[in-house]
């Protein structure tokens, strides 16, 4: 074998990449979850846009876990982390690389179970983790096992297809919200635009799991985070909007680099939803979307 060859064979088949901003509070049970100190497995830490514990606590598990590596980035933003460690600065892919959010606990046995799911499903670009809590969890999981869906909880997508990603030069938006329906997406189409479209692209894996954490109806820090959830959710919403339209022109390819890029052409026939539920929010989000085109 080459030197490239070798290199390959001593790189962890498994990569997790734990997206954690502010996360001091679930940061610790979070990572205690993942298999410390396996050789096979290499965890990095993608500490962005933190001014909290976070990057402390989990640096605490790095000194005790020898497979467990802290980056900071002073930038928030899921997906422009996403892109950063994927296609920056990352060396070389692994076979598998698993996603988790920081705030989520995983099951024991999940990620080898996601590893497994994309071996015996060849044809599948990514894997997804269930639900395993929450008012809302035996809804979820049909409708996941039904649409073949995907949450940013927890998931797997091959290493090749983020090979393939970084070849044609495709990358999330950076400031895209709802980053893991745009990678179910992606995963779905091949690459390519909406005709390509195969659900079984996407395996839901049965054997892996997460918990979220609890929300309180009783604390006020709940009912603020929800609130701005909302405010995100609505964004979400006029951004698939966008994303749906050049899915179906150009596909992956035609992303870009922000979709703020496209917001001065896109937000003029947008308008909020007439659910009384969901108005103010997507009056909110509108405003937040117009503001970013406004001249500095």
């Amino acid at each position: 074998l080459g030197d490239g060859a070798e290199v390959m064979t001593l790189k962890p088949s498994i990569c997790i990449a734990v997206l954690a901003h502010n996360e001091e509070a679930r940061i610790a049970a979070c990572l205690n979850s993942l298999p410390l100190g396996e050789k096979d497995v290499a965890i990095h830490v993608l500490v962005n846009g933190s001014n909290d514990a976070t990057a402390a606590i989990a640096g605490g598990v790095a000194a005790a876990a020898r497979n467990v590596t802290v980056h900071i980035f002073r930038e928030g933003g899921k997906a422009r982390s996403w892109n950063r460690f994927l296609f920056d600065e990352l060396d070389g892919f692994h076979e598998t690389h698993i996603f988790v959010d920081g705030d989520a606990e995983i099951v024991p046995g999940s990620i080898e179970a996601l590893k497994l799911a994309l071996k015996a499903k060849p044809r599948a670009n990514a894997a997804s983790g269930l639900p395993m809590n929450g008012r809302k969890m035996a809804y979820y999981q049909q409708a996941m096992r039904r649409e073949h869906g995907l949450f940013g909880d927890l998931y797997a997508v091959r290493g090749d297809f983020l090979q393939r990603m970084k070849q044609g030069y495709i990358r999330l938006p950076d400031d895209v919200i709802g980053d893991d329906g745009l990678i179910c997406a992606m995963a779905k189409t091949d690459l390519g635009d909406e005709s390509q479209w195969n659900d079984y692209r996407v395996a839901v894996c049965d054997a892996a799991g997460f918990l979220c954490a609890p929300v309180s109806a009783l604390s006020p820090v709940s009912w603020r985070m929800q609130y701005r959830r909302m405010i995100n959710y609505s964004v979400r919403h006029y951004q698939n909007a966008m994303i749906s339209r050049i899915m179906r022109d150009t596909g992956a390819k035609g992303l870009p680099r922000l979709l703020s890029d496209i917001y001065r052409r896109e937000l003029p026939g947008m308008q909020p939803r007439g659910r009384p539920e969901l108005f103010w929010f997507d009056r909110l989000a509108l405003k937040r979307m117009a503001r970013a085109v406004e001249p500095v």
